[in-house]
């Protein structure tokens, strides 16, 4: 799993999305307008109105757990009224409204539960469902029953998991109907973890992360959000669908028919939905990120005041940071495809798998020898000469502080409008709250060392190949002897940038000199410099920019190196890794290609040399251009998955090409595993009669 190739590039991407869209670095969005600027762009605008009711669902949901409803309703009240229409929905407010004021234990308070009864609660029971009057009676014996008696008839209804339980179902509603999912690289963690943590559990395997995605994906999930009395009569659903929904998030197949009848069809709308129900701990994800940026270059690794990520949907968990916490970094914000694909070449998956491998490096020496200590001195001096601008591009990391804009539910004083342009406190129940960071353990030089990664980093993306050799060799003069292949790597730049050049005898020089020797002490990469050598065949073309994949040997030499200098690489990249291996193998047990990777950019993660998105959406409209139809194809067990998991390869002319609904009927009629049943289908021409009939004769 360690060696699984990852575009990180598309992760940086979809990281930097994330950190934008939450609000979590500064200049990221502006507090909502009023009115509608016209200056103002309509994605930023989006981008910040559904940024803005995430706030407002996570205080419904904070609101909702605490019991205080009438808050609730209030917030409800002002930015979605349509809940409070949904008859359905109010009863079961006012009935835990009613509960809230019995828990009180005061003669007023149940006075007031009364009054509820009489103009809320009875009146709403009438109309609400058809069990709601049944229910409405039963909740009645709160009166005279204690909210400690285990044993009573209502200890459900004084159960304090009711709160919980209607402030989830509360925000699927929310979440549905206001469009305000989380950014996408949220979801596509859910689903990663979901499927790895399904995968290994199945397969019987340890997860080399589990200690990770247990704390961050949590196995409870928000209760469904149910679907319109108006709607249970919509017309039948493709089963491919059914089955795909149902398979992908793990769904009975009444649940995956009841969540696409609530996304009137649309079963990628229902998918997010679904995903979105899964519960993440939002503090230890807002720590991984910070963490990977630090590390990426993306923000600067400067102590924070912080208001503390108490919005959580799940409580706090601490998680353990790699020194980068308070690296120093220097790699711009503002990742465009523009700015991308110029530095970015193109070459097959079997190269990247080598820049993989290039990657996991002999650490046996991290610490800070004589030697290592001198040449640090002398980098840093040297690096005066290169341009700084890049640093000060940098963005500082803000946390989740506008969450305190919202917490004036016990304060409201009749308003029904909150006001976005508070202030916030920099303080957390009156006591100053940081973000927690393991700083360097040898003080400047730790951050000294940043520099120089990063550094190295940067200019190993821009091709400076000879630079990079030279500076790593005044920095380690061992490190290439211990990292050949990096070595290679680089001096196939040197090469590659010397034929463009059209100075073939300079090229030819580095060939000699030190390709060939290289590949000579290591026959795995013969064949990566036959390749390389046919550039010279090629004069009037760009040969570095059909070479290599400059990104992903910047970030191999940056894992190297970092590690050489005992700076551990951050634990998302080991999460992404794990997660994507598991993944493709998944996938290949399934024998298909999985619908809902291009929704949450699994296939970007996994295509190297794909031109970046700076905005990475889940609407429709993308969706629609990356995915297939309902029908699907699937190859039989006579296949085999490609290297990147992404489609089958056929073996042999004897494969049988199996239809997806005579898959679906084998394994309804049999109960069957997918595999097992695409086995069977083999046997018999894919003919699921012919199946069904052999065995039950």
């Amino acid at each position: 799993m360690d060696s699984t190739p990852v575009n990180w590039e598309a992760l940086d991407a979809l990281v930097i999305d994330f950190a934008k869209s939450e609000n979590l670095i500064e200049g990221s969005l502006s507090s909502p307008p009023s009115s509608p600027s016209p200056s103002s762009s309509p994605s930023s605008s989006v981008s910040s109105s559904s940024y803005h009711s995430r706030l407002i669902i996570r205080q419904i949901r904070r609101c909702l757990e605490s019991g205080d409803i009438d808050a609730a309703i209030l917030l409800l009240r002002a930015h979605a009224p349509f809940v409070l229409d949904d008859h359905r929905l109010l009863f079961r407010l006012q009935k835990q409204k009613f509960i809230e004021l019995l828990r009180k234990g005061t003669q007023e308070a149940r006075a007031s539960a009364i009054e509820c009864i009489r103009t809320a609660l009875a009146p709403c029971a009438l109309d609400a469902y058809p069990e709601a009057y049944e229910e409405f009676k039963h909740v009645l014996l709160a009166f005279i029953y204690d909210k400690d008696d285990q044993s009573s008839p209502v200890a459900n209804e004084w159960s304090e998991r009711r709160r919980s339980d209607i402030a989830g179902l509360m925000s699927s509603v929310l979440r549905a109907n206001l469009h305000a999912y989380d950014p996408v690289f949220s979801m596509t963690l859910r689903y990663l973890i979901s499927i790895h943590k399904g995968f290994c559990i199945r397969q019987g395997i340890s997860s080399p992360v589990s200690d990770l995605t247990e704390r961050l994906l949590l196995e409870e999930r928000d209760p469904p959000a149910v679907p319109q009395e108006s709607l249970y009569e919509a017309p039948p659903f493709d089963e491919v669908d059914i089955q795909a929904l149902a398979h992908a998030v793990e769904l009975t197949r009444q649940g995956a028919v009841d969540s696409l009848k609530f996304a009137k069809g649309d079963l990628y709308q229902a998918f997010q939905n679904e995903l979105s129900r899964m519960k993440v701990d939002v503090s230890t994800l807002d720590e991984l990120v910070r963490e990977y940026c630090v590390y990426r270059g993306i923000v600067d690794a400067g102590l924070t005041p912080s208001t503390g990520n108490h919005s959580s949907e799940a409580g706090h968990a601490s998680i353990k940071h790699s020194d980068c916490e308070t690296s120093v970094t220097d790699v711009h914000m503002d990742v465009s495809p523009e700015n991308n694909v110029e530095l970015q070449s193109s070459q097959g998956a079997d190269v990247e798998l080598r820049y993989a491998s290039g990657s996991s490096i002999n650490c046996e020496d991290c610490s800070t020898s004589g030697s290592q200590q001198l040449g640090i001195s002398k980098l840093l001096q040297r690096s005066r000469n290169y341009p700084t601008g890049e640093r000060s591009k940098r963005k500082r990391w803000r946390g989740r502080q506008d969450d305190h804009y919202y917490n004036q539910s016990a304060s409201f004083n009749g308003s029904s409008k909150l006001d976005f342009n508070t202030t916030p406190s920099p303080t957390v129940h009156g006591e100053p709250k940081e973000l927690e960071t393991n700083p360097p353990s040898d003080g400047n030089n730790g951050e000294d060392k940043y520099e120089i990664v990063l550094g190295l980093k940067e200019l190993a993306s821009k091709g400076l190949a000879s630079e990079v050799v030279e500076e790593v060799n005044l920095l380690d003069s061992k490190f290439f002897v211990q990292n050949p292949v990096l070595l290679f790597q680089l001096k196939q730049i040197e090469f590659l940038k010397l034929v463009s050049a059209g100075d073939h005898s300079s090229a030819l020089r580095v060939a000699s000199l030190h390709l060939g020797p290289l590949a000579a002490s290591d026959p795995s990469l013969l064949k990566p410099l036959k390749e390389t050598l046919l550039a010279l065949l090629r004069p009037n073309e760009d040969a570095l920019a059909k070479g290599l994949p400059l990104h992903s040997l910047a970030t191999s030499l940056q894992v190297a190196i970092g590690r050489r200098l005992g700076i551990e690489e951050p634990q998302l990249m080991k999460i992404m890794r794990a997660t994507l291996y598991t993944h493709n193998e998944w996938f290949k047990l399934q024998m298909c290609k999985d619908r809902f990777e291009s929704l949450v950019k699994i296939d970007c993660l996994k295509e190297f040399n794909a031109p970046l998105l700076s905005a990475c959406s889940m609407s429709k409209s993308n969706t629609d251009s990356c995915t297939q139809g309902s029908s699907q194809v699937t190859i039989s067990s006579s296949t085999r998955m490609s290297e990147d998991g992404s489609s089958p390869t056929q073996l042999s002319s004897r494969d049988v090409v199996c239809d997806e609904n005579a898959i679906l009927k084998v394994m309804e009629f049999l109960a069957l595993p997918r595999a097992d049943a695409i086995h069977l289908l083999s046997q018999y021409n894919g003919n699921a009669e012919t199946v069904i009939q052999q065995i039950f004769t």
